[in-house]
């Protein structure tokens, strides 16, 4: 089976061919595709963003396409940075512009109010327009500097009380066992396990 990643982050890319890597899938990104356009992602909400990326691309390249749109949700911000997350510090915003423009935001904030989660909404799209979806959460707080060079995105800045580490300060295997994009990709992974056996049943 070959599906492609709707997305350029190498991070991510790196991540998901990490957790499905006892599977055999073969996977491509969209940076394999020279002349795959780039997705807008103005949709209200992270399902719908999931959605129009893997819808896009499954037509396009007629091919089973993964897509996720995920952010940090920090309560004490009213929901900020959401479904911007990305973009928090501006449409060209690199990971450390927006790591210090959310410290910045949070300056005042005490540790006990800092809590935030990590949503992810995971969406697989086959060429005929059929889909499955999965949508997962991690809780956590926001620390007052980063720490950890591992991950991507607000990892550095994002406190896991269980390991008492930082995102970013976890080996990989650690973060797929809790990370709001594994929780999701679990769930891919079992419903295409099963689609395989489906399809094997029924040639």
């Amino acid at each position: 089976m070959r599906i492609i990643l709707a997305t350029r982050n190498s991070g991510k890319i790196k991540e998901v061919k990490s957790f499905f890597q006892d599977t055999g899938i073969q996977f491509l990104s969209v940076n394999d595709f020279l002349s795959i356009p780039d997705i807008i992602e103005d949709a209200d909400s992270f399902e719908g963003n999931a959605l129009k990326k893997a819808r896009i691309i499954a037509e396009y390249t007629k091919e089973i396409c993964l897509a996720d749109d995920s952010g940090l949700i920090v309560d004490a911000i009213d929901g900020w940075p959401g479904i911007y997350s990305s973009r928090y510090a501006g449409e060209y915003a690199t990971d450390g512009d927006n790591n210090v423009k959310l410290l910045s935001e949070m300056e005042n904030i005490p540790f006990e109010k800092r809590n935030a989660r990590y949503r992810c909404v995971a969406v697989i799209m086959f060429p005929d327009g059929s889909n499955k979806s999965a949508d997962a959460e991690c809780e956590g707080f926001i620390t007052f500097e980063p720490k950890g060079n591992n991950g991507f995105g607000y990892d550095p800045v994002f406190y896991v009380p269980e390991y008492k580490k930082t995102m970013a300060e976890l080996r990989p295997e650690e973060k797929n066992m809790i990370s709001h994009r594994a929780k999701a990709l679990l769930e891919i992974k079992r419903y295409l396990n099963k689609y395989v056996c489906r399809e094997h049943d029924n040639p």
